[in-house]
């Protein structure tokens, strides 16, 4: 069986898959920082070359909502493509001949009408509110296709994970994304008996999340077909929802009974970030879990956890 490379493997798609792959018996290593610092080179190339693994996946990154990419556009540019470049070009350097990098459906141009295919990748302008992390993203994918061109011993492919959001996921409205910052505040509401819940925006924006544990399934799938993999792939449910709807569904899952109000004055991204999955589902994946069985999933993990106790204290 082969030796698993993870990286990153203390973040929700880490321990996702972590957890995955001990319930699986699959062999990974899934180094800390303090054994693993990507965004040393010369360090990176030395781990490699002692442990040589058989595959790299690569899930590694600086992450978080709206609110962080906003706040510190350099930090999310410069470290995850930094981290991936480094991780590249040492894995090329160790003769590691596969890796599976992690990309994201920001990558796509801002404003599609429609279902994002993967061939539409850098043919539009990003969305603004999270153009350093788009553009580090797809400069390693870049980066990836690239090497695999110039050097036939090495096959370094993407998948592209629309949002997420499951167990182990950023509950602090500070740096969470949609769907845990929902989960949060809901909670916080129907504990404070509050009469109503703030939505950023008109609520209309549509976005689709993809359950962590089922990305985790995708993942391992990547590894034990590695071949048949496509060099870039959506990896999604292939359905998405407005936010006003995210919230409903979370609240009939939370048993929250207020209403929703609307601030017109915050930033809300993209108008529609939607996978196309067709080239995932003719490969053989396809999500598993709907939306409120993963928010249900998601809030049980953020209750017994102590994610609202920890953030209600502050």
């Amino acid at each position: 069986m082969s030796t698993i490379l993870l990286t990153g493997g203390n973040g929700m798609v880490g321990r996702n898959f972590r957890a995955l792959c001990e319930a699986r018996g699959v062999p990974l290593l899934a180094p800390l920082r303090s054994e693993l610092d990507l965004l040393d080179a010369a360090g990176t190339l030395a781990y490699l070359q002692a442990h040589k693994p058989d595959i790299i996946i690569h899930a590694a990154g600086r992450v978080g909502g709206i609110q962080a990419n906003i706040a510190a556009p350099v930090a999310f540019l410069t470290e995850n493509w930094s981290m991936g470049q480094n991780l590249v070009l040492a894995a090329r350097e160790a003769g590691i001949g596969k890796l599976i990098n992690l990309g994201s459906s920001c990558m796509y141009p801002a404003d599609s009408p429609d279902a994002l295919k993967e061939d539409e990748i850098l043919s539009g302008r990003l969305e603004p509110t999270n153009e350093g992390y788009a553009i580090a993203k797809c400069a390693v994918a870049r980066l990836c296709d690239y090497v695999s061109r110039e050097n036939p011993d090495c096959a370094y492919k993407t998948l592209i994970p629309s949002n997420l959001y499951g167990p182990f996921d950023a509950f602090d409205p500070a740096r969470s994304h949609l769907v845990p910052a929902i989960i949060h505040k809901l909670h916080q509401a129907k504990v404070s008996g509050a009469d109503t819940v703030e939505i950023w925006g008109s609520g209309e924006a549509r976005r689709e999340f993809l359950y962590a544990g089922d990305l985790a399934e995708a993942l391992l799938m990547a590894v034990e077909r590695f071949e048949t993999l496509p060099g870039l792939l959506n990896i999604g449910t292939g359905q998405d929802f407005s936010v006003n709807d995210h919230y409903r569904i979370a609240a009939d899952v939370i048993g929250y009974e207020g209403r929703f109000v609307h601030d017109l004055s915050r930033p809300t991204g993209m108008r529609r970030k939607l996978l196309d999955v067709t080239r995932a589902r003719d490969w053989g994946f396809t999500a598993r879990t709907s939306l409120s069985e993963g928010i249900a999933l998601a809030y049980r993990h953020y209750l017994t956890t102590g994610h609202a106790d920890a953030l209600s204290a502050r």
